[in-house]
């Protein structure tokens, strides 16, 4: 990816494809798991596969469970409709908030190896100043 884009900027970007589209996942996160040298990259893009499978499951379920239906007679007139309506809706509403939630998540989370470099290279520049005075 590009120099410019920090691993706060990656990590978001992974999820938003997770949650647009699995095959746009497939690039993006494969990518980052075999490509990235960065190991929270990596942890990510496996949290979002793992959200992502759980979320295509459920739609998978949802879908069989419509298509099976409407092979009977005033299936789309029937309470079978609405509770699969229902469950759809909830689930959407569910992918979007879990989405989004751990995108924030990731992208607000305080990085502990990026702060830490600039006190060790203190402390390594104090030490070879004190070395030069003696």
């Amino acid at each position: 990816m590009k120099e410019g884009w920090t691993t706060r900027w990656k990590a978001l970007f992974v999820w938003l494809c997770g949650y647009l589209n699995i095959v746009a996942f497939a690039l993006v996160g494969g990518y980052m798991i075999v490509k990235s040298d960065d190991e929270e990259l990596k942890n990510t893009s496996k949290k979002v596969l793992i959200v992502t499978l759980i979320f295509t499951a459920v739609s998978m379920f949802l879908s069989l469970y419509n298509n099976i239906g409407g092979m009977a007679d005033n299936y789309y007139s029937s309470k079978a409709y609405s509770a699969y309506d229902i469950m759809s809706n909830i689930t959407n509403i569910a992918k979007i908030v879990v989405f989004a939630v751990c995108a924030a998540i990731s992208f607000f989370k305080k990085r502990t190896d990026k702060a830490q470099m600039p006190t060790e290279q203190k402390t390594e520049d104090s030490s070879v100043r004190e070395e030069q005075k003696d």
